[in-house]
């Protein structure tokens, strides 16, 4: 897999919105809400071009019912994906290259609050925001074949920021 990351694209909240309201129908009444969450959902900065949707909803183990309308939208059903409490779904161009992927949770987990901390913290300290966008590109360049490369280089960085958005949340 090759790694690239994309300068900021305009089309990418509207991208999240088209896409939520499709899972939001295929998950049915179990969801909450459905969140934009990873680069692609912070203004302004480079991203691997897939969108992030992150989904609350009232049971997790529900979703697995409902694998069959996902893949009908063209997800993969790839159940936990090495994090408990989670049902993950991820979607392919037809090139083969990630478009989306689906994270959902069950309501109050510390996953969301994690990754939506994170998210916002971003958003209100675009000077943070910068320095994400700066170390993607870098490591973009640093690993241009290597995704477990360019996500090791990001995990130090981003667990700081992480910390500090729970922090910043008053949640830790």
């Amino acid at each position: 897999m090759q790694v690239q990351v994309h300068p900021p694209n305009p089309q990418w909240p509207q991208a999240f919105a088209a896409e939520a309201a499709q899972v939001a129908l295929a998950l049915s009444d179990n969801v909450i809400q459905v969140h934009h969450i990873g680069s692609t959902a912070i203004l302004g900065i480079y991203a691997k071009p897939v969108i992030d949707l992150l989904v609350e909803v009232n049971q997790v183990e529900r979703v697995d019912a409902h694998n069959d309308a996902m893949v009908a939208l063209g997800y993969s059903a790839l159940g936990e994906y090495g994090i408990a409490g989670r049902r993950y779904f991820r979607k392919e161009s037809g090139q083969g290259d990630r478009t989306h992927h689906v994270h959902t949770f069950q309501v109050g987990s510390a996953e969301v609050v994690r990754h939506l901390a994170f998210r916002d913290f971003m958003i209100a300290h675009p000077n943070c925001a910068q320095q994400y966008s700066d170390l993607k590109r870098q490591l973009a360049a640093q690993y241009v074949h290597d995704i477990e490369g360019y996500m090791d280089g990001k995990d130090k960085f981003v667990k700081m920021m992480e910390q500090r958005a729970l922090h910043w949340r008053g949640l830790a």
